[in-house]
């Protein structure tokens, strides 16, 4: 664990970051006035979930999205109940 001053944290945010990316350090204690003040550290790899045909079958697409302009214009302006 490295411990590094705000001033220090200002001046060379860039190389600790590389540091944590390149894992050089696990973890960079930020203090203030001597004391911990915050901690960085790298971000976790996550997968993203499948999304293509995530609603597939929740609704169905018009031939002619238009057709609902009027109804979707009185939603937007509070003159029909949704």
């Amino acid at each position: 664990m490295h411990s590094v001053n705000m001033l220090q944290a200002k001046s060379s945010l860039s190389r600790l970051v590389e540091a944590i990316e390149q894992g050089e350090e696990r973890e960079i204690i930020i203090a203030r006035n001597g004391r911990p003040a915050a901690k960085l550290v790298p971000m976790e790899a996550s997968m993203p979930g499948q999304r293509i045909g995530i609603a597939k079958g929740a609704f169905e697409v018009p031939g002619n999205i238009d057709t609902s302009n009027a109804e979707v214009a009185d939603l937007f302006l509070g003159r029909l109940a949704p």
